[in-house]
């Protein structure tokens, strides 16, 4: 019960975020796009430890990769805004 619980939050999430961005409410590199899909991702994969799925697996854990790739890249920028902001 709780592992579907959480993979139907996961798509819940996930869902949020492409309608979101979408709509052009969110752009793909804010911050909440990110974590809304690493959550939302993440819930899925834990559902898919009870209800074993190979191509929901690779699909969910490919999303969670790239957004974990895509916020280290959104850290990385910050963290060059901000050092570019003392120089000045």
């Amino acid at each position: 019960m709780l592992a579907n619980t959480l993979g139907i939050g996961g798509d819940i999430l996930v869902i949020i975020a492409f309608f979101l961005l979408q709509t052009n409410r969110l752009k793909s590199s804010d911050l909440s796009y990110l974590l809304l899909n690493i959550f939302g991702s993440l819930g899925v994969l834990y559902s898919l430890i009870y209800y074993w799925n190979l191509p929901s697996f690779i699909i969910e854990t490919s999303w969670v990769a790239i957004s974990c790739w895509s916020l280290l890249q959104y850290y990385k920028s910050k963290t060059k805004q901000q050092y570019e902001s003392r120089d000045i």
